[in-house]
């Protein structure tokens, strides 16, 4: 996606370019278009947390509640050098729930409240199958 991007912008390098992403309101359902940058991502799983829809931040899981399912992030790339909020929470996506750099994919940010390492000590992640 980073290289797509690079060539359909003049001017950028790809070293310059990052990948961004915002958790959207809506659920797969609700979404009738692609977006007209990037990609929409959906079907993902949080283990360790839980999802505020209506103000867009990680909460607290409910208790006996393993998974909750994330609504469509919007996956972009942007020509920045800026480093990323020390506020969002860095979210590793795998695979499967079993955590190795073979079922790592990689990463995005997620807004958070409560400061990052509450949700690093909580072992926080996103997986596309839970089974």
């Amino acid at each position: 996606m980073r290289q797509e991007v690079t060539r359909a912008n003049k001017g950028w390098a790809l070293d310059t370019v990052n990948l961004h992403n915002k958790v959207l309101k809506q659920a797969q359902e609700e979404i009738t278009a692609s977006p007209t940058e990037g990609v929409y991502v959906y079907g993902l799983y949080l283990e360790g947390a839980s999802w505020d829809r209506k103000n867009v931040h990680l909460i607290e899981s409910s208790p006996k509640v393993l998974f909750t399912p994330l609504p469509v992030i919007h996956m972009f790339a942007i020509n920045s050098t800026a480093p990323m909020d020390p506020k969002l929470y860095i979210c590793p996506i795998y695979k499967k729930p079993r955590r190795t750099d073979l079922n790592y994919i990689t990463a995005v940010v997620l807004h958070t409240v409560q400061p990052p390492d509450h949700w690093i000590m909580r072992g926080v992640a996103l997986l596309c199958d839970i089974k």
